[in-house]
């Protein structure tokens, strides 16, 4: 299954700088190691802000949570989630 997903990161501003540092870090690993796996085969910054537009491409809605729910940053995140379907237009689909 595809989703879009919007992710808005809100660190606060009195967050220890090196807990900070470190749960970027951690952050970049795992959100690679999905990527590689193909299991988040896109991610765009959204110019301007701390937040992303990505692609997630997973087996259900749990599966998508779980791994939402994993990321290091998701305690300081705003999430939207919107599941995908292929378009009846889609030349590529056919």
């Amino acid at each position: 299954m595809l989703f879009h997903v919007r992710m808005d990161v809100e660190i606060p501003h009195d967050l220890d700088p090196d807990i900070r540092a470190e749960t970027v870090a951690r952050e970049k690993a795992y959100s690679q190691e999905l990527q590689r796996s193909g299991k988040w085969p896109h991610i765009w910054r959204i110019v301007g802000e701390y937040s992303n537009f990505s692609i997630f491409d997973v087996a259900d809605n749990d599966e998508l949570h779980a791994i939402l729910s994993g990321l290091p940053l998701f305690p300081y995140m705003n999430i939207k989630v919107t599941p995908l379907a292929t378009h009846p237009s889609d030349i590529a689909a056919g």
